[in-house]
């Protein structure tokens, strides 16, 4: 479909066919701009291939959700979105928690029901890859690995990875302050450790004195956390080099946008960490995109999976800083869809800046289904639909649709049959991903993991070489057992030179804002 062409003129055979009902709503669709196309309406049980049901692009940066219970169809949605974006120049983020969008690199396979659909719906099915760059956190799974260092990532994410609650996330806070008022970079955990450690020790705590303490009990706490953090192999996802979120924004030679995919399936257990990475992606972008105001196109759309893990058991300071982010990153011309199973789980000072809805099929099998479900038909306008009734009712591949118009008023609510994806629906196997990744222009500047020189390592090295007698062993600590890394650190002559010369020192502040993620690249 062309992007001028909308709903049937009035008293041609196509628009007499139509009901009226469906000829208003349809009228809210027939948009003059581009505009993706996500289907055909469904009235009174029947796909109506002459009022198609569509989005305008310029509307993409006031952000979005795409909800719906497990197996009715949000993947592909997200892939019909992102086949039609990058075809229109846009690059596109998203985030596979299961493994099934690197198929997007692939055209898709023909046969009887991806005919049948496109028959349903008017669309001229032709199979397609798109240009698509494939991630990994850490390097863990198949992709170029995405790392953050320390001092970028900020307290406030890093807290709430750490699940420390609000009195240690104030601490975590200060000891932040500190190392970045006195040039400290915290590239590795181990950094952090490090500083931790000295800033709860006899002759750290005076470095606090002037802008409130840090108590061994708290310090203990973040300590643990760390260590625990490090056990469970995380410990890779922080360090160097650090991901350019400004990559994420290419176009391929022929104009299209790159689809980037962040493969997830190997953390898919580590929910928390996924999730408060993605938010990191999203606080960098916008520290680093200028004002674009309101564009034609955007210049990045960001689909949030599993986006309700976000908001679980967040601290105020973090919703705020949530909410402040999608507010403000739509001037930066970036577009946000959070992925999630109903509009409830996500607050409603967010959802009420996501203007695009695409709510799938609900299940309302128990007394909390109900309220759910009722819930969310609340969040709809006023729709020609018994939208209680409707979406229960969705089968696979269908959504109750409404956006924003080219005006910036929403449109009428449509049930709508979604088109099929152009490319594979299904994972790509881990031999051609994998080559995928070789390939890739980024894979030799991110492949390999940097372990520069930094205050752990200086410690380490310095201290074998140490003169002065070893401590005395703590109550915690046996006689000939070695010393723990905590008390390495604090009893390490170099770090106690190192303490002496940086509170002398003038220091370089790092600029921090929304979440407390660094803003200057250093």
């Amino acid at each position: 479909m062309s992007d001028n062409e909308s709903v049937p003129p009035a008293g041609t055979p196509e628009a007499a066919a139509l009901p009226e009902p469906a000829r208003r709503i349809a009228s809210g669709y027939a948009f003059t701009g581009p505009a993706l196309d996500l289907g055909a309406l469904l009235w009174d049980g029947r796909c109506l291939p002459g009022a198609p049901v569509r989005i305008p692009l310029s509307v993409l940066n006031r952000h979005g959700l795409v909800a719906g219970a497990t197996g009715t169809g949000k993947t592909k949605t997200l892939q019909l979105m992102a086949e039609q974006l990058s075809a229109r120049g846009v690059p596109v983020f998203l985030a596979d928690v299961k493994g099934d969008l690197s198929g997007i690199a692939r055209p898709g396979q023909d046969g009887d029901r991806v005919r049948r659909r496109a028959g349903e719906v008017g669309q001229e099915w032709t199979p397609a890859g798109f240009p698509a760059e494939f991630y990994a956190l850490g390097g863990l799974g198949h992709g170029i690995p995405v790392r953050a260092s320390v001092t970028s990532f900020g307290p406030l994410l890093l807290a709430k990875v750490l699940g420390l609650n609000r009195t240690q996330e104030q601490s975590l806070a200060l000891i932040f302050h500190y190392a970045d008022g006195k040039g400290l970079e915290l590239v590795d955990l181990k950094d952090l450790r490090a500083v931790t450690a000295f800033l709860a020790s006899d002759e750290g705590r005076a470095e606090l004195k002037t802008v409130g303490g840090l108590s061994s009990a708290t310090a203990g706490v973040i300590l643990r956390s760390l260590t625990a953090f490090e056990a469970q192999g995380m410990a890779d996802f922080f360090g160097e080099p650090e991901f350019d979120t400004a990559d994420l924004l290419r176009t391929a030679p022929d104009g299209r946008g790159v689809v980037s995919v962040l493969e997830l399936p190997a953390v898919q257990d580590k929910p928390l960490l996924f999730s408060t990475f993605l938010m990191w992606l999203l606080a960098d972008l916008f520290h680093d995109l200028p004002e674009a105001g309101d564009p034609d196109q955007p210049k990045l759309v960001f689909f949030f999976d599993e986006a309700h893990l976000l908001f679980d058991d967040a601290s105020k300071a973090f919703l705020e800083s949530v909410t402040q982010t999608v507010r403000l990153i739509r001037s930066k011309g970036v577009g946000v869809f959070f992925v999630t199973q109903t509009p409830k789980d996500v607050p409603g000072d967010v959802l009420a800046q996501l203007g695009n809805r695409i709510q799938h099929a609900l299940r309302a099998f128990t007394p909390d289904d109900h309220k759910a479900l009722r819930a969310t038909v609340r969040t709809f306008p006023e729709s020609a639909y018994d939208l209680e009734e409707l979406l229960t009712g969705l089968g696979t591949g269908e959504a109750v649709v409404t956006v924003l118009g080219e005006t910036g008023a929403p449109t009428p609510v449509a049930a709508t049959r979604l088109r099929a994806p152009e490319s594979l629906m299904g994972p790509v196997d881990t031999a051609g991903l994998d080559e995928a990744v070789r390939r890739s222009p980024l894979h030799g500047r991110y492949a390999q993991a940097v372990d520069r020189e930094s205050a752990y390592e200086r410690l380490s090295a310095a201290r074998p070489a140490q003169t002065a007698p070893a401590p005395e062993p703590t109550s915690r600590q046996r006689p000939g057992e070695e010393p723990s890394l905590v008390e390495q650190v604090v009893n390490s002559g170099v770090f106690r030179s190192l303490a002496r010369s940086v509170g002398t020192q003038l220091g370089r502040e790092i600029t921090r804002s929304l979440f407390g993620t660094a803003r200057r690249r250093r």
